[in-house]
């Protein structure tokens, strides 16, 4: 199992020396990865409807600080050597492609080849509005951009003419250091099951229930095989809450003692999930989380067989 880290660039405690300092901790606990989301801003009126919520609220106080993703991993690339630099996950339709595509390729140079492009296609249409970014066939449009990331990361001379986006031929360098660069798709969709069969290298479920994390792995891989892909080429991802003291649902944490955790994170090997990743519940503020990670890797990621 491979455990990925969220990282504290969102909340009350958003400064250069702590985030610098809790991604070096999580490195030299041998933590896999370090995860960042992504929210530009807060609209004051928010009626879309979060899907990871039983009642689809999703009420962040308005001077809740949030950094932006790509620049944060970059931040970090430069603090640490190993640890792999993720996004869960990157709203395509907030930004435009090759703009992204060029942060993205930079971030993996500048790391040595270690970022992680986890997308999806977003929730929250009133974010989008305030960035004056079209919300319609935004799921097309996301497809589009991953194979406009294909064209610019691997062509020569790389050029695109799609229903919404279109360029000439053009110099696009550099190149991502890995080849093939790892998309990470996210959602709970039929169509989001199709788009990580045909772009992903794997499927990057969020605070989802274990049963409906199997159902969408099993959609995946029918999808793989609906279009002559391989299965065994996907990795299986969850983004779950490490919650000691069990403030969270169950059904979407690592919680408890030693023992529950373990069998939790042994449930979750079962249906083939391969990487965690760990968002941090505890008091404390950041110092609190930090120690929640320290105290699973150094205690219960040993006996999970890390």
């Amino acid at each position: 199992m491979q455990w990925g880290v969220h990282l504290p660039h969102l909340g009350r405690q958003v400064d250069r020396k702590t985030l610098m300092g809790f991604a070096q901790e999580i490195e030299r606990l041998g933590c896999h990865s370090g995860w960042v989301s992504d929210h530009v801003c807060w609209p004051a009126d928010i009626e879309s409807k979060y899907p990871y919520t039983d009642d689809g609220s999703f009420q962040p106080s308005p001077d809740m600080a949030w950094l932006d993703p790509i620049s944060t991993l970059t931040f970090v690339a430069g603090c640490t050597e190993k640890l792999r630099l993720g996004t869960t996950v990157l709203i395509l339709p907030y930004r435009m492609p090759v703009q992204t595509a060029k942060q993205i390729a930079s971030l993996d140079v500048m790391s040595d080849g270690r970022a992680i492009l986890g997308v999806g296609v977003g929730w929250m249409a009133e974010e989008a509005a305030v960035l004056g970014m079209p919300w319609d066939k935004r799921g097309k449009r996301s497809d589009e951009q991953l194979q406009i990331f294909h064209h610019l990361f691997t062509d020569k001379e790389p050029s695109f003419h799609g229903e919404f986006y279109q360029f000439p031929r053009v110099g696009f360098e550099p190149k991502p250091v890995q080849s093939p660069f790892p998309i990470w798709v996210g959602g709970s969709t039929p169509v989001a099951f199709r788009r990580t069969a045909k772009y992903g290298q794997a499927f990057h479920a969020a605070f989802q229930p274990r049963g409906e994390v199997s159902h969408a792995w099993d959609q995946v891989r029918r999808e793989c095989e609906a279009i002559g892909r391989d299965p065994s080429e996907l990795s299986l991802s969850l983004r779950i809450y490490l919650d000691p003291a069990e403030a969270m649902p169950a059904a979407k944490s690592i919680a408890g003692s030693k023992d529950k955790m373990l069998e939790t994170i042994a449930a979750c090997r079962e249906i083939g999930i391969s990487h965690l990743l760990l968002d941090p519940v505890a008091r404390g503020g950041v110092p609190g989380r930090l120690d929640a990670v320290r105290a699973f890797m150094e205690d219960v990621a040993p006996a999970a067989g890390h």
